[in-house]
């Protein structure tokens, strides 16, 4: 079993910032990519941001230029660093990774997600 917990959603300041981060625990082999995921209110999940174990990174077109993912494999960890947030920013984020256990079983894994609020 592969468990994600994540951590630093909060309200926010239309222009403001926050940090999100993720950490992998359990029976880990392998993290092949990691990403973080949202949902509004109504809506479906949509990508916000993936990146590999190469460090490879994609991006959701309406988060360009103001998030940043990153990664500390050493830690099993990633961030999301989130800029110049909008109102349209506010769901809940989740985060997901992929990979393999140590008993090579693949695995895609979800955590519970964090509130981001963004409003004045």
């Amino acid at each position: 079993q592969v468990q994600l917990v994540e951590s630093g959603g909060g309200l926010v300041q239309p222009g403001g910032s926050l940090r999100l981060s993720c950490a992998a625990s359990g029976s880990i082999f392998s993290i092949n990519a990691m990403g973080w995921y949202r949902q509004a209110p109504g809506e479906e999940r949509e990508l916000v941001a993936t990146i590999t174990s190469g460090d490879s990174t994609n991006y959701a077109d309406s988060v360009k230029g103001r998030f940043t993912i990153s990664r500390d494999n050493a830690k099993n960890t990633v961030y999301l660093q989130m800029n110049s947030l909008k109102p349209e920013d506010t769901a809940v984020y989740y985060c997901n990774a992929e990979g393999r256990t140590r008993m090579r079983q693949s695995y895609n894994a979800w955590g519970q997600g964090t509130q981001v609020t963004v409003s004045s």
